[in-house]
């Protein structure tokens, strides 16, 4: 009976190891599998980050890259705004049309236009007799032949209609109107608005019959040959960025065509909201279908020697 509780006990503690084994063998064979797929992660990671790479975005940190837009330098892009209201009589050119500097893109009609243009020619035409008899009043007073009273009344009335000759002068010329065509040519019916620079109409708004108030914007006129990027950097950046610095860009829309800017200015206030800053590149070679506004991505490149 002793031998029979012996071999069982013994057959009971040989089929416990022989489990326990099992579960040994099991353990050793997943910690084997989970270190294997670790080590694929680790690779794919890696096949990753080459890709990444070769497409660019491992290069943030050697090379930042740059968002922005195309931009008209304020010297280049002008808005027309009106010294005297009126209402308009005729339209010259459509929106995007390129006009040359002193075209005429519109016309407007104003009573008072015509009333300041018969100010100077009256003023013209006395300005001659009084000057005249001033200087001679001024000459018999002299000779004590005349009164000094006379003499003051003469030069009174003479550069009283000087004054009022100059200032209708100066405010036709404000307008864009000759006074030596005045003189050859008499009243003209219509004011006219020229384009100040050589460029393309944009932002217009207009129709025949339409009124505009004095300082209402009619248009706008911007030569896109001197076309800039505004882009956006941050404080980290600062420190390699300098004036002549030379860009590579793209523009949204154009495919991967890159496009070259030169560094010229860089903003001197920073947002507070994001710490960014702008800065500023000329444009080398821009394109007739660049536009302003349109969405750029640049980085920076070795400088050009």
């Amino acid at each position: 009976m002793k031998q029979i509780l012996f071999f069982s006990a013994l057959w009971c503690a040989l089929a416990f190891t022989s489990c326990g084994g099992g579960a040994s063998e099991q353990t050793t064979d997943e910690a084997t599998d989970t270190l294997s797929t670790s080590q694929d992660s680790l690779a794919a990671a890696t096949d990753s980050m080459v890709v990444d790479g070769m497409s660019g975005a491992t290069q943030v940190a050697n090379a930042p890259s740059f968002n922005g837009v195309l931009m008209i330098p304020p010297q280049k892009h002008a808005t027309i705004t009106l010294s005297m209201g009126g209402a308009v009589h005729s339209v010259s050119f459509l929106p995007g049309s390129y006009v040359q500097k002193g075209q005429v893109i519109l016309t407007l009609k104003n009573p008072d236009f015509i009333t300041l243009q018969q100010t100077w020619l009256d003023a013209a035409a006395q300005i001659e007799f009084l000057e005249k008899e001033y200087a001679r009043q001024k000459n018999l007073a002299s000779h004590e032949a005349a009164s000094q009273k006379q003499m003051q009344q003469s030069k009174s009335e003479y550069l009283s209609m000087k004054s009022l000759l100059d200032a209708s002068a100066a405010q036709l010329k404000i307008l864009g109107m000759d006074t030596h065509h005045l003189q050859t040519q008499g009243i003209h019916p219509y004011l006219e608005i020229k384009a100040p620079l050589s460029g393309y109409v944009t932002n217009m708004n207009v129709n025949l019959g339409k009124y505009f108030n004095v300082g209402e914007p009619v248009c706008d006129v911007i030569d896109k040959h001197s076309l800039m990027l505004q882009l956006t950097a941050y404080e980290k950046d600062l420190d390699d960025l300098k004036v002549g610095d030379h860009f590579e860009f793209h523009v949204n829309g154009m495919g991967n065509q890159n496009f070259e800017a030169v560094l010229v200015s860089i903003d001197q206030m920073v947002d507070s909201t994001n710490r960014s800053i702008k800065v500023y590149a000329r444009v080398l070679n821009p394109l007739k279908d660049f536009r302003p506004g349109m969405y750029v991505s640049a980085r920076k490149v070795s400088s050009k020697s």
